[in-house]
């Protein structure tokens, strides 16, 4: 099995590399300075696809939310790449652009659009849905943005099957924008979040999946261990508890198995195994520090064999 140096997402134009960088911590836990080290050496790697959003990170000491964006913004500003980045974002979650109401994604949207400084949004997600506003409106407060130019293409995060499909639906019925991605957690110690009816849903109407929580906050980089040093990580407390499961310990087991037979390293493993998964095009991934890039980036270049993969897929049951 060959593993691919780029992608297309979905039924867009969009053609992106096999991970998209999650940019989370850029301006929590990264500095500036420290996000464009890493957003250099992704590009330098091959990278184009960043994923970021507008809340991005509301919940950080002296933060209200958008300090990722306006890193972002700042890093296309200063090396003036545009055309070469696709840029993924979400509206929904911010504190002052609450829910999806129609005009709050029109505000949202604009809100964003400033902070990175750009003219259009290439891949623009509804972060959370919002249920108690119709698809119907949802979904004709998007088509207006793509109408305006202001954002390429459409996609959903956390969303039911059922909303999922209505929203499909609506946008095949009245001919209007139509998501041509979505966003769910996924990882190899948590797969009921996507597969099942969600991930039929998006196979049938051929949807790219771009899982977050693709390393499961870390868990899935091999440095949390039993009886092992403690982790210095502001998410070690949610990565840690899966060393506390029957699953959890079987998957490292199984990803150590496969990372020695490739002398690769135990994340680039556990992303490779996301990759291979149907409908997956790109699972997102973060890096605090240059230090931690390589083995995300490694992913492009790492094909596992089906023995390989179905001894991880047993091993995460």
């Amino acid at each position: 099995m060959t593993s691919p140096t780029s992608t297309r997402l979905g039924a867009s134009d969009l053609t992106v590399f096999p991970l998209a960088l999650g940019g989370n911590v850029f301006g929590w836990t990264s500095d500036e300075a420290q996000s464009f080290a890493v957003l250099d050496a992704f590009a330098a790697a091959g990278g184009n696809f960043v994923d970021t959003a507008d809340v991005y990170s509301a919940w950080a000491p002296g933060n209200s939310g958008g300090e990722s964006e306006t890193v972002l913004g700042r890093w296309i500003a200063a090396r003036g790449n545009r055309a070469d980045v696709v840029v993924a974002t979400k509206v929904g979650s911010h504190p002052e652009f609450k829910g999806l109401k129609a005009a709050n994604i029109a505000a949202a949207t604009e809100a964003s659009l400033g902070r990175l400084g750009i003219d259009h949004i290439d891949l623009l997600y509804t972060h959370f849905d919002d249920e108690s506003t119709p698809v119907e409106e949802i979904i004709t407060a998007l088509d207006a943005l793509v109408r305006a130019g202001k954002v390429r293409h459409i996609a959903a995060s956390n969303i039911s099957p059922a909303r999922l499909r209505a929203s499909l639906a609506f946008s095949d019925r009245e001919g209007l924008a139509r998501y041509v991605a979505l966003q769910p957690q996924y990882n190899l110690v948590s797969r009921d979040t996507y597969e099942g009816e969600l991930a039929e849903v998006a196979a049938a109407n051929g949807l790219a999946a771009v899982p977050y929580y693709g390393l499961a906050s870390g868990f899935l980089t091999g440095k949390y261990r039993a009886g092992g040093p403690a982790v210095d990580s502001v998410r070690a407390g949610g990565a840690a508890k899966h060393l506390d499961t029957p699953r959890g310990l079987k998957v490292l087991e199984a990803l150590d198995t496969v990372a020695a037979d490739h002398d690769a390293e135990v994340a680039t493993v556990a992303l490779a195994w996301l990759l291979a998964q149907p409908t997956v095009a790109a699972p997102i991934a973060s890096a605090r520090t240059v230090e931690q890039l390589p083995a995300l980036v490694a992913v492009a270049e790492l094909a596992l064999s089906e023995a390989e993969l179905a001894l991880l897929t047993d091993a995460s049951a």
